[in-house]
C-alpha cells in the first residue's frame, strides 16, 4: 500500500529455537496507514504483546520483516526506530519529576524551552495531571502513573506510537472521558498508533480498524463494524461483542422451499427458501451441518415464537439481559424496557434469517451473515 506508514510482512515468534520453541506469533502480515489507529485485541497469551514489543524492538523477529515510513526496521536498535512507546508498566524515569519525564523526549530534540512548556502543558490538562507535574513518580499512584507514561508518549514527534494498555489502571469514568480525547489528540496531530488491549470497548471507541489475535494468529482485520456484522470465523464471532454471540451447532434439512435447522433437544428453527439469497442458500443446500450464531441483541421475544425456559432475568439499570434455556445451551437476548420474568418462565424465541451469522462446522469459517440474507 503507498500510503502505509507500518508494513509487517510474515512475521513469525519463537520463544526458544525458530520451529521449535513457542510460536507467539505466527506469519503476521499488516498494513496500517498513515493516521490511523490499530488495535490489537485478544486474550492474554494471544501474541499482541510479542507482537507490539517486535515493532518496538524489545524483541527480535524469528522470521519476516517490518518497515515504518519506508525503512526496514526489524534489525535496527529501537533507539534509531523513530517510535514512541506508552508501557503497561510505566517506566517512568523515577529521579525526573512527571513535568520532567514528559518533556525529556522535547528537551532531547533541543525545542526551545517555551514550545517545551506549552506543549507539556496542553498534554498535562488532556490527561488531568497538571496538578502532579512537580511530583516525582515515587510519590503518585498507579494511574497517574499510567497518564503520564501516555503523556510522553503522545507528546513525541515519531513515525509511529505505540500504546500498551494505556488506560487499565483507570477508573471507568475518567478512561470513558480520556478515550475521546486521546483520539481527538491522535487525529488532531496526524499520528499513527498501535493500541495494545483486551477491552472491547477501548478497541471500538478508539480505533480505526482492529486485529483480532488468537493462538498467534491474525483472526480478522477490520473495522470496528465489519467485525461485529462480519466475523471471518467463529472466533471472531463469540468473541468480540458483549453480550457475546449465541452459537448452536444445527443439523441442516432443505426440502423443497423450506430449510430446517435441527438444534438439540428437538429444537427446530424453519424459514422459507426465500429468505436466503441463491448463494446462501447454494451454501447450505451443501451442508449437512453449520455452527448458527445470532447476537442478544437480534433475538425476538414473541408470542408463538421456539419455546425457551426462563433461567434468570436481569435488569442492569438500562436493558434486561435475558437468558433461556434452548436447545440443550443457554440463549441470550437483550431487551432495553425493564422485563420482569421468572425463573421457570415458558416464553417464545423469534430468530428472523436476517441476523443468522452461519460458520462451517468444521473449520469456524464463516459462510454468511445476516445482512448478506435476501
Amino acid at each position: 500500500m503507498s500510503g502505509a506508514a507500518l508494513q509487517i510482512n510474515g512475521v513469525d515468534k519463537f520463544y526458544g529455537p525458530v520451529d521449535h520453541g513457542v510460536h507467539a506469533v505466527r506469519k503476521l502480515s499488516m498494513h496500517i496507514e498513515k493516521g490511523e489507529i490499530v488495535a490489537l485485541l485478544g486474550s492474554s497469551g494471544c501474541g499482541k504483546t510479542s507482537t507490539l514489543r517486535m515493532i518496538a524492538g524489545f524483541e527480535p523477529v524469528s522470521r519476516g520483516q517490518i518497515s515504518l515510513a519506508g525503512r526496514e526496521i526489524h534489525t535496527f536498535a529501537p533507539v534509531r526506530r523513530n517510535v514512541a512507546m506508552a508501557f503497561e508498566g510505566y517506566s517512568l524515569y523515577p529521579p525526573l519529576t512527571v513535568r520532567e519525564n514528559i518533556a525529556f523526549a522535547l528537551k532531547a530534540a533541543r525545542l526551545p524551552q517555551t514550545v517545551v512548556d506549552e506543549k507539556v502543558a496542553h498534554i498535562a490538562k488532556l490527561l488531568e495531571i497538571e496538578d502532579i507535574l512537580g511530583r516525582y513518580p515515587s510519590s503518585i499512584s498507579g494511574g497517574q502513573q499510567q497518564r503520564a507514561s501516555l503523556g510522553r508518549a503522545l507528546i513525541r514527534d515519531a513515525d509511529l506510537h505505540l500504546l500498551d494498555e494505556p488506560m487499565g489502571q483507570l477508573e471507568p469514568q475518567l478512561r470513558a472521558v480520556l478515550r475521546g480525547r486521546i483520539k481527538h489528540y491522535i487525529k488532531e496531530n496526524g499520528l499513527t498508533a498501535i493500541l495494545v488491549t483486551h477491552d472491547q470497548t477501548e478497541a471500538n471507541a478508539l480505533a480505526d480498524r482492529i486485529a483480532v489475535m488468537e493462538g498467534g494468529v491474525l483472526q480478522q482485520f477490520d473495522t470496528p463494524q465489519m467485525i461485529k456484522e462480519r466475523p471471518a470465523n467463529l472466533f471472531t464471532g463469540t468473541f468480540v461483542g458483549e453480550p457475546p454471540m449465541n452459537v448452536f451447532e444445527a443439523g441442516i434439512a432443505a426440502t423443497g422451499d423450506t430449510i430446517v435447522f435441527g438444534l438439540g433437544e428437538g429444537a427446530r428453527l424453519e424459514y422459507q427458501a426465500s429468505d436466503f439469497s441463491a448463494a446462501v442458500l447454494g451454501e447450505l443446500r451443501n451442508r449437512k451441518k453449520v455452527v448458527l450464531g445470532i447476537r442478544p441483541y437480534s433475538v425476538r421475544r414473541e408470542e408463538g415464537g421456539v419455546p425457551a425456559r426462563v433461567a434468570v432475568s436481569q435488569w442492569l439499570g438500562d436493558q434486561t439481559h435475558i437468558a433461556v434455556d434452548f436447545a440443550g445451551g443457554t440463549m441470550v437476548l437483550v431487551e432495553h424496557d425493564r422485563v420482569r420474568l421468572e425463573h421457570g418462565d415458558t416464553i417464545g424465541l423469534t430468530l428472523d434469517a436476517g441476523a443468522l451469522h452461519v460458520f462451517d462446522a468444521e473449520t469456524g469459517k464463516a459462510v454468511s451473515h445476516g445482512p448478506e440474507l435476501a
